[in-house]
């Protein structure tokens, strides 16, 4: 099992080996719910708004998992630059607790409270109604692997080791792929089980990213084998981990919160809308997952050295980092914008709904930069464990999106004022992080680094 040096060498064949496996990883977990959507979208728009209202909750259960993963990663990485591999051992078996713990109450809640969390969006079919709430039960009933994959892949990165999860991910597609149609449709002895059969396929595939995983995780001689996850641990662990998961946790459910008030929002102009928005989110995801899988690297990267006191060597990073992610934001700008009709007709085929989701991808696209700029400087923030500054600007700016959207919306513009203040508020937030992260970066001292040393002693040094 390779783990990459993040403390030596040259920046960018470190970064990019790192984040290149992250990020398509990141694509590859995108491509499960496309797969769905695209194979949903033979049987009509209203079996994609199910889909799609649904899971509004299953991208709230991201926020939910992050109060044990963001932690756990930046403790985890940071203990390692330190090296203190006992601690990071600590601080991963603590991770992995509290993923279970959260996977098991999420879970339970959303399957008893299933009818009026969707009740909640006020959509108008019974059928729709229905399947929302048929797909809600089974891939919020079984989040468990979900969520453990989220965390293990948070750890096996913060230890340099992106392959894995990329590895796991990819037979979890293939199978995905495989089981989706024969699900949906039905074959040989299986039946039609149309919605269901997407959250069965889903779910399966999950299990098999989870198994993939916990398999690495048995030969990995640098943490994994060090980890005891039914030992109690220390209480400072669980504190350290939950005091930097937090604000980021706090972030993304505030961030998804806000995204259902603006989901209800546009149930207004009818439930089809709903199926725009959510084919929209997911065809934007191959820009935003990548650039969220890049910042989950500088995460990583950042955490290592920042624990070192390579500050130099973080500076240098995040100017690579910004490069990056500006050329991939036009080429994904590019691709939204002139691809907008293609794209969308993968999903929904019905010509009078096609022209209101070709125009919300095109206007999406001109916030693509600005997002990917955000997501990656998130990341390297979060890995300096300032986690509370980037959630407060990110919540404040995101919670800007409902009275833009609602001003907006009542103009000419209609449905699509309210994809303009997704744009705005995006091009705003990018803007602002850039600018904190600079400033941030020039209070930093000049370096104090104790050289390579024992990178790989397992002594805690507490």
């Amino acid at each position: 099992m390779q783990h990459i040096d993040l403390l030596h060498g040259r920046i960018l064949p470190s970064l990019a080996g790192l984040a290149m496996p992250i990020m398509a990883t990141s694509l590859i977990q995108t491509a499960y719910n496309l797969t769905d959507m695209a194979w949903i979208g033979f049987i009509g728009s209203p079996a994609v708004t199910a889909v799609g209202t649904a899971g509004m909750y299953i991208w709230l259960s991201g926020g939910i998992v992050t109060l044990a993963r963001m932690g756990a990663q930046i403790k985890t990485a940071q203990s390692v630059g330190q090296q203190k591999l006992l601690e990071a051992a600590e601080y991963a078996g603590c991770g992995i607790q509290l993923t279970l713990l959260l996977a098991v109450v999420f879970g339970l809640l959303t399957n008893l409270f299933a009818e009026p969390l969707i009740g909640f969006f006020g959509l108008s079919s019974p059928q729709i109604v229905n399947d929302s709430v048929i797909y809600l039960r089974l891939a919020c009933g079984l989040i468990v692997f979900s969520f453990l994959n989220q965390t293990l892949t948070g750890l096996f990165t913060a230890i340099g080791d992106s392959k894995t999860p990329f590895l796991a991910n990819s037979i979890g597609l293939i199978m995905n792929m495989v089981l989706d149609p024969v699900l949906i449709f039905g074959w040989g002895p299986l039946p039609r089980m149309e919605v269901a059969g997407a959250a069965i396929a889903t779910v399966t595939a999950q299990f098999i990213v989870t198994a993939v995983m916990v398999w690495r995780a048995f030969h990995d001689p640098l943490l994994f084998d060090k980890v005891r996850i039914w030992k109690i641990k220390k209480r400072s662990y669980y504190t350290g981990i939950l005091r930097l998961g937090f604000p980021s946790s706090a972030q993304n459910i505030l961030y998804s919160s806000i995204s259902l008030v603006l989901t209800r929002l546009v149930a207004s102009w009818g439930d089809t809308s709903i199926a725009i928005q959510r084919v929209g989110g997911q065809v934007e995801g191959i820009s935003w997952s990548t650039a969220e899988g890049f910042g989950a690297a500088m995460n990583a990267f950042i955490g290592q050295n920042y624990g070192a006191r390579q500050y130099d060597r973080m500076k240098k990073s995040y100017k690579t980092a910004a490069v990056i992610m500006f050329i991939w934001g036009i080429l994904t700008t590019a691709f939204l914008v002139f691809g907008a009709e293609p794209l969308f007709r993968l999903f929904i085929r019905e010509a009078e709904i096609v022209p209101a989701g070709v125009r919300y991808l095109m206007i999406l696209g001109f916030a693509q930069m600005f997002m990917c700029e955000e997501f990656m400087t998130i990341g390297a923030l979060q890995g300096m464990g300032e986690t509370m500054s980037a959630s407060v600007i990110s919540i404040v700016l995101t919670a800007a999106r409902i009275p833009l959207a609602m001003v907006l919306s009542s103009t000419e513009l209609g449905l699509d004022g309210i994809w303009w203040a997704l744009t705005a508020s995006s091009m705003a937030k990018g803007i602002v992080f850039v600018g904190y992260y600079v400033r941030t970066l020039k209070t930093l001292p000049a370096s104090d680094y104790r050289g390579k040393g024992a990178m790989y002693e397992t002594g805690s040094n507490e």
